[in-house]
This record gives structure tokens, sequence and C-alpha cells, in this order.
């Protein structure tokens, strides 16, 4: 079987009496040709052990595979369990069907190194992304398919309306890029929102990233006050931290970068 057109997804889900479910978020990946182009970018080579969260009906899971990669794959919905293994028969897939939210990827990830590609479920993508970037240090590169607000928000800059505390994390663990725009007709059935393919490669910073990420969060929750009042919440003297770490504290959260946050955390010990 190669990659699934729409007319082939749907007879496969015809067959087997499924449809798409609203409520998991499923929107299927139904184009060949951007199947492959995903595998493309996002560098996967023979012997590589690549992540994919949001299997639906395997059509990513396949071309991954057939790159010669070795595809741990999660799904969530049950139901497309048959229709998985007709579609993944004979390839080197290590099928779960079982919610990939909260498990513990530091200690299944182990023993190599990984590459997550998924087209994420729009309703888990997020969380689940800065989570796997936090936790799973093994997994070295990551592509991703998600709504394009989600995109912007991922690789924004400082000082631009899309930067926020996932751009913070994301910038404190590596580098994010926004790839390629992707269409509502790809997917089955289509989206009512555009969506776009992120590449990020993990190039952590040392230091107290985890305390930084927390004076982000007090930082961004009051994005519209000074640091010296936004980090009250976290820092007993705000000013004098913001001073030895040479930073004006008359600035906003919006306005610093994740290095700055970091010296912020580091002045705070």
């Amino acid at each position: 079987m190669t990659a699934q057109s729409l007319s082939q997804m749907k007879e496969l889900l015809g067959r087997h009496g499924l449809s798409p479910r609203k409520s998991l978020g499923q929107h299927f990946l139904a184009d060949p040709n951007l199947t492959r182009k995903v595998v493309a970018v996002a560098g996967v080579t023979p012997g590589d052990n690549v992540l994919e969260v949001g299997a639906g009906t395997g059509t990513l899971t396949r071309a991954l595979s057939e790159a010669g990669a070795h595809v741990l794959a999660f799904e969530i919905d049950s139901r497309l369990g048959p229709v998985l293994e007709e579609t993944l028969a004979g390839l080197d897939v290590d099928l779960r069907l079982m919610d990939a939210r909260h498990l513990d990827y530091a200690s299944l990830l182990t023993g190599d190194r990984w590459k997550m590609v998924s087209n994420l479920p729009y309703d888990i993508g997020t969380g689940l992304l800065l989570d796997l970037i936090r936790t799973a240090d093994s997994i070295d590169s990551f592509t991703v398919m998600v709504q394009t607000e989600v995109a912007r928000r991922l690789a924004a800059r400082p000082g631009t309306a899309d930067y926020g505390l996932p751009s913070v994390i994301i910038g404190l663990h590596g580098a994010a890029r926004r790839l390629f725009s992707v269409p509502p007709q790809v997917f089955y059935p289509p989206p009512r929102i555009e969506s776009a393919v992120v590449g990020i490669r993990r190039q952590p910073h040392t230091g107290p990233i985890e305390r930084a990420i927390d004076l982000a969060a007090a930082g961004f929750g009051q994005r519209r006050k000074m640091l010296r009042t936004s980090l009250r919440s976290s820092l007993a003297d705000p000013l004098a931290v913001c001073s030895a770490a040479g930073i004006d504290s008359t600035r906003r959260a919006e306005s610093l970068s994740p290095a700055e946050f970091l010296r912020l955390a580091e002045a705070a010990q």
C-alpha cells in the first residue's frame, strides 16, 4: 500500500465502518505528496528512531517507515486498530493504541536518539509538544503539523504580538522555524483553520531552565506590567534581581529573550 489519497482513505475507513471523530479533533492527512514532503523536511533516514503521536489512518506512519525509520506510533482511538493493522502490515512500526499524554517519555525513549514527526491532534498538540521538549532529552528534533496560530507562537521572536510563554519554552531548549503552510483541503475532513509545519532543533541552554520558565510564566501572566511588578509573585525583590541580571526592571516580559529570562533565573539563585 502506498501513501493514501483522499479517495483511498475514505474507502479504507468506509470498509471498516468508521468516520473521523470531532470529539478527538481528528483531521487525517490525505495527501501523498505532502506526506512525503513532511518526511523529507524532517530529515528522516534509514535507521532513525521516530516518535509519532496521532497516527490516524497511518499514512504518515507508513511513509516514515518506508523511509527506513523505526516508528513508535501512538493513536488514542482504538477503533482505528484494524485500519492501522492493514495500513502498516509488515512494517517496522511499534503501534500503541493509547493516550500519548502523561507518559514518562524520558524512560520510554531510552538508549537511542529520536526524532518526533507528527500531525499533532489540535486539542492536545501544544501542551504535549512543550512537555516533550522539556522532559524528553533524547528527542533531538521535532517536525510537527499544528494550527497556524500555534506555529506563529512557537517560532515568535521577542517584541512581536505572538511572542509568549510557549516561545520562551521553545527558545530555552532549541530553535524553531516555520517551514511551510498546509491548506485545509489536504485533510479529511478539512479543518476550518489553516495549518503549518514547524521544525524545532534541540539546542538547549544550560542553567536553571525551569526557574526561567517559572519567571516567564509570571511575567506573561501580567504582560502589560513592568517586570518590577509582574515578577513580585515569583521574586522577593524583583528590582535587585533585575539589577543583578543587568536587565531594566521597567521592561515588560514580551521584550525579554529566552536567554534574558535565564539570566534573571541565575541572578535569583
